[in-house]
């Protein structure tokens, strides 16, 4: 009718960021923080944290809905079968967290690779002597960076390994030729090739029932003995139970997560160990970012409940 609003869910955690953009005058917004229940109600989109999960059950109740602008470049929380067979458009925030992710990915490799949250333990606790063989780490110049995936935030990685000294490899199913000719990257042919020749292995893939364990107790005891492996994709990528095995063997030389699978449950195993340095999911955590983030999302929500093209569909 005449002056009905156009109403919108947004998680409530976005709130911060809402003075970036303008919200039309016929446009009312309904905050959801990630803890509340789906409401019923006839609302034409929504914009949700990568936590809740959007499936059948949702849109069930939400017969409305036009578009879900997910807060998030994955969107493993999207059943796409579902909101295609609805016809819901769905969107991402790909590109605008590509550097941070990069950067955060780096901040891993040398926290493990020069043990410096030990380092960092050690010299609060006051009581340590120089010594030739104190919290020997592993130098990064002449070895090989690994890549899983050669995305954007993959190749991100592999530009600040040049710098590093390291010769860069990947794994991917689209061969990328600029990549590989800018920066002198090789394309390997297996996954079993990559494991096997990397000293740092960094995941950059999506997470899908194809990758899903993708690396898993034979991945692991083909790495290296003293390899680094980096996750700043999904938890669910990877083996978590083999993963704890691997490092408290000793198996793996140590390991940095930004992810966990069931986050924000991390399990016991990984927080007891020296040799792993976990992270709460802050890859894209820079204030530019978040933001940028956010006004991407909102742009995409506020095309999507006019039924017009977005600005990047998924799906």
């Amino acid at each position: 009718m005449p002056g009905a609003k156009i109403r919108v869910l947004v998680a409530e955690e976005v709130r911060y960021f809402l003075g970036h953009v303008d919200v039309p005058a016929d446009v009312e917004i309904e905050w959801l923080s990630a803890s509340a229940p789906i409401p019923e109600g006839d609302y034409k989109g929504i914009l949700p944290l990568l936590s809740r999960r959007i499936d059948d059950a949702v849109l069930d109740r939400l017969p409305q809905l036009a578009v879900v602008a997910n807060y998030a470049v994955g969107y493993d929380n999207i059943d796409l079968e579902a909101t295609r067979g609805r016809g819901v458009a769905v969107s991402n925030t790909p590109d605008v967290l590509t550097e941070a992710t990069a950067d955060l990915t780096w901040s891993l490799i040398l926290a493990v690779s020069r043990r410096i949250v030990e380092a960092e333990r050690l010299a609060r606790q006051g009581e340590w002597a120089w010594g030739p063989t104190l919290l020997l780490g592993t130098q990064l110049s002449g070895r090989t960076l690994g890549l899983l995936g050669a995305g954007r935030i993959g190749q991100a990685v592999g530009w600040r390994a040049i710098p590093f000294g390291m010769e860069v490899a990947y794994w991917d199913r689209v061969a990328q030729p600029d990549f590989e000719r800018e920066i002198g990257a090789r394309r390997v042919a297996s996954l079993a090739e990559i494991v096997a020749l990397a000293d740092v292995l960094s995941i950059h893939l999506q997470l899908s029932d194809e990758t899903t364990r993708l690396i898993g107790r034979d991945e692991l005891a083909a790495m290296k003995e003293s390899a680094i492996l980096i996750n700043t994709a999904r938890g669910g990528i990877v083996d978590e139970d083999a993963l704890c095995e691997a490092l408290d063997s000793g198996k793996l030389g140590g390991a940095g997560l930004d992810v966990y699978d069931g986050e924000p449950r991390i399990r016991e195993c990984l927080k007891r160990l020296s040799n792993v340095v976990l992270l709460p999911h802050i890859g894209s955590a820079t204030e530019d970012t978040r933001r940028r983030m956010f006004e991407l999302a909102w742009g995409n929500l506020m095309l999507g409940v006019r039924g017009e093209p977005l600005l990047t569909p998924v799906g």
